[in-house]
């Protein structure tokens, strides 16, 4: 498969909670860069991510628009995150099934067939922003 390709794929299986797809797609000492915290290294430490995203959060990634570069080693990807707030994590705002939607990008490095580097940037200020609103009861 070409990078495109398996950046594709990757994204579908995110839109498909299809998890273990998502790290078959991985290189074993993949580099992840997340917008806020400490880089992690390794699949063990992705796959730690991922659990704790799936039980704070509800995400489905629309109008995606994939960038390619000509040595088919690295692709960026413009995407809106559309997302619910389930469960609140330490320093953030109380999470009471808040939606929100919001742009975000990622830039994906290939080595070997796999994605050796997942970087995320989106605006976390307009994210707490979005899931700051008084709850309605």
């Amino acid at each position: 498969m070409s990078s495109l390709e398996i950046a594709k794929q990757y994204y579908t299986s995110f839109n498909q909670k299809n998890w273990d797809g998502m790290l078959a797609l991985l290189h074993p000492e993949v580099r992840h860069e997340a917008n806020q915290g400490d880089v992690r290294i390794g699949i063990e430490k992705f796959t730690g991510f991922l659990q704790k995203m799936d039980e704070s959060y509800e995400e489905n990634l629309t109008d995606m628009v994939f960038f390619t570069e000509p040595t088919d080693s690295r692709i960026a990807v413009e995407f809106t995150v559309n997302g619910i707030y389930k469960k609140g994590e330490e320093g953030l705002p109380e999470a009471y099934g808040q939606t929100y939607v919001l742009p975000a990008a990622a830039f994906l490095e290939l080595k070997e067939g796999k994605i050796s580097r997942v970087t995320t940037y989106y605006n976390l200020p307009l994210w707490i922003e979005l899931v700051s609103k008084p709850k309605n009861d």
